[in-house]
């Protein structure tokens, strides 16, 4: 008689929740929490960075004898030293370097002079809006391939995409960079292939790079888009009617991109690293290039300031995913009462 009494409750009455229920935070304050975190983090991150990168650098050799030369004597070396700091113990060194950090003083280039942040702040431009042409072609390509791929995975033409895409991931994207010169460029004509010349300059540099994760973006949506296209919510959609456009686009994609946002953020860190692959390749004018040319001749401020700042850049990627995620997944938002 209690079941029954307790049934026939009217409905209006407020069912009582446990104490341990989880409750949702507001986006808003969710988001506050995050980027207060994340900033605490990115600070520690770059210290450790910059301290690490210290010691390393000392260990690759001594600048003094790359500025000096072949020719140079030991009266050059000790002169140059002297100059920038390099005769004094490593410690006071570091305390020096520890003491401009905070300033976000990076000194100047050993090469020619120049302020290494002004220099690093001159080609960030050039090499961020690669990379973000970059990572928008990949998802505008990665997103609805990927999709179709796994819409109906057993049909023969699906499968054979498949396939070629598993091969395609395989591939270096210094071999994509140098076949799309080779056919672009020097066969064809129709594209220039070194520097930055124009907007035509930007197909192959930004095709090579978009080209370098987008198979593994491609598989995972599948994948996951595949799974959701067997979910009981699907079949119950279908049998109410529901087209196979909107079954796809509007609900299988929409929850298989849960999956797939984590992998789409961490891109952003994978296109950085490839860019400075592909900035060689091009002999393109912008910061992975300059990286690699101030690590050929131990310009120890220069390269500081660029990982400096390629670490904010990939860490502001990694904190904005994690608010994109707050948005679509409301359980990321969900808490102990």
């Amino acid at each position: 008689m209690t079941d029954i009494a307790d049934n026939n409750k009217p409905a209006s009455q407020p069912i009582e929740t446990e104490k341990n229920d989880a409750e949702t935070i507001p986006v808003a304050k969710q988001t506050a929490q995050t980027l207060t975190k994340r900033i605490l983090e990115l600070l520690f991150l770059l210290m450790f960075i910059s301290t690490l990168l210290f010691f390393l650098l000392r260990l690759t050799g001594d600048p003094a004898a790359v500025l000096a030369g072949e020719t140079g004597d030991q009266e050059q070396l000790e002169l140059i030293r002297k100059q920038y700091g390099l005769d004094k113990p490593l410690i006071v060194q570091y305390g020096v370097f520890l003491y401009k950090l905070v300033q976000l003083d990076f000194g100047s280039s050993l090469a020619n002079a120049q302020d290494a942040l002004g220099l690093v702040f001159e080609r960030l431009p050039t090499s961020f809006t690669l990379v973000i042409i970059a990572f928008t072609a990949n998802l505008i390509i990665s997103i609805p391939l990927g999709a179709w791929l796994g819409s109906r995975p057993d049909r023969t033409g699906r499968k054979l995409a498949a396939t070629a895409v598993f091969v395609a991931q395989g591939i270096p994207g210094y071999i994509t960079g140098l076949l799309l010169i080779q056919l672009f460029s020097v066969e064809l004509g129709w594209l220039p292939s070194i520097g930055n010349q124009g907007i035509l300059s930007w197909i192959m540099p930004a095709t090579t790079l978009a080209a370098f994760q987008a198979p593994q973006v491609v598989r995972v949506i599948s994948a996951n888009v595949a799974e959701a296209m067997r979910e009981d919510y699907i079949r119950t959609a279908r049998a109410n009617g529901a087209g196979f456009n909107t079954l796809l686009w509007r609900h299988a994609l929409k929850n298989a991109m849960l999956g797939a946002t984590a992998l789409i953020g961490a891109q952003v860190s994978f296109l950085v690293g490839g860019s400075i692959i592909t900035e060689v390749i091009f002999a393109w004018p912008g910061l992975g290039r300059l990286l690699v040319t101030s690590v050929q001749t131990l310009d120890f401020p220069v390269v500081q300031a660029a990982v400096f700042m390629i670490a904010i850049f990939v860490y502001f990627a990694i904190t904005l995913t994690d608010i994109v995620f707050l948005f679509i997944d409301p359980r990321l938002r969900r808490q102990r009462a």
